[in-house]
């Protein structure tokens, strides 16, 4: 029988996707110490949730994203010994359903690659995705491996990513069958991406299951931030092409949020990170150097009000544009 082991999950966390991804979001060794700093104001700011995937880093810098994480983590133990919130870091993966993962076995080895290149135990495993859209089958192993993994006390808890409501209730009847709670269910959301919740109602059921759901991609790939506008300098690659084609289409949420950010003397990030919170999610915003960091950190220790929180509802149904959901997002 699996052992409740606590974890404790902060009201926002630190993703991690673009330490190691030089295809999107031009990553370079070279950044390594401002990505320290990162670490160690979220940590003493209470920060203590980190993000990160087997599969995060682009070729040659594949599972770059954990090496990094676990050395931070580790460096910062030996410099801030007498710091109460380093009890409390969570380092949080996610295990890819690659095609050739998909017996209990396979995912017990890829955790345990995972905590090699940490140098320490996994905190929470997640399923990075669902198969069920394409290969249902492939997961049962998965899934299994998973609770295999929380059973054996190799990890603290499990969670999955990408998930609907139907195949979270399904996961979660298999687990419970085996006494092993499912800690978290992370899914893309933010005010261009409101599908998981309006639409699938997961926050409702998660509450109901005693789930935490995180948010990632809170500022919908900074879109939100307000720093991009249609007639001016938009970033490099992939980002730019999607900026081009979304932001004369969210004019009117853009307006919304920079008036509710000045009169807050907030930023649009602030106000769009802290409307997740207000949400009941944990909203994951990734950063690349302190200042990015900082600007995150500014969305804790205060809430929008009812009106603003409508105000935005009403301004993100009307966007004309949407950020396109995940191709593995369930139902």
């Amino acid at each position: 029988m699996a052992t409740n082991q606590l974890i404790s999950l902060p009201s926002m966390g630190c993703g991690t996707w673009s330490w190691g991804n030089q295809l999107l979001w031009g990553y370079k060794q070279s950044m390594d110490e401002q990505l320290q700093e990162v670490f160690n104001l979220c940590v003493d700011n209470g920060v203590t949730l980190f993000d990160t995937g087997d599969s995060y880093g682009t070729g040659k810098l594949k599972g770059r994203s954990e090496i990094l994480l676990g050395k931070f983590s580790r460096d910062y133990e030996h410099s801030h010994p007498e710091r109460l919130n380093q009890r409390d870091i969570c380092i949080a993966t996610k295990l890819a359903a690659y095609p050739w993962r998909w017996t209990r076995k396979s995912i017990i080895s890829a955790c345990d690659a995972s905590a090699k290149r940490l140098g320490k135990n996994v905190d929470l495993v997640q399923m990075h995705w669902s198969t069920a859209n394409y290969a249902p089958w492939q997961e049962l192993g998965l899934l299994d491996g998973l609770a295999d993994l929380y059973a054996q006390g190799l990890v603290k808890g499990v969670g999955l990513s990408n998930y609907g409501t139907k195949r979270l209730l399904w996961v979660h009847k298999r687990f419970a069958e085996r006494g092993i709670p499912i800690t978290s269910l992370q899914v893309q959301y933010s005010l261009l991406s409101t599908y998981p919740v309006t639409e699938l109602g997961l926050k409702d059921v998660c509450d109901s299951l005693g789930i935490k759901l995180i948010a990632y991609s809170p500022l919908a790939l900074g879109l939100l931030t307000g720093k991009f506008r249609e007639n001016g300098q938009l970033p490099k690659g992939i980002r730019g092409i999607l900026f081009r084609q979304m932001l004369p289409g969210i004019k009117g949420l853009l307006g919304t949020l920079e008036e509710i950010a000045n009169s807050r003397g907030k930023t649009m990030g602030q106000v769009a990170i802290n409307w997740c919170i207000c949400k009941g999610t944990i909203p994951i915003p990734g950063a690349k150097n302190r200042e990015q960091a900082k600007q995150n950190l500014g969305a804790l220790g205060w809430f929008l009000n009812n009106g603003e929180i409508a105000e935005l509802d009403v301004a993100a149904s009307k966007s004309e544009k949407k950020m396109v959901q995940n191709i593995f997002q369930t139902n």
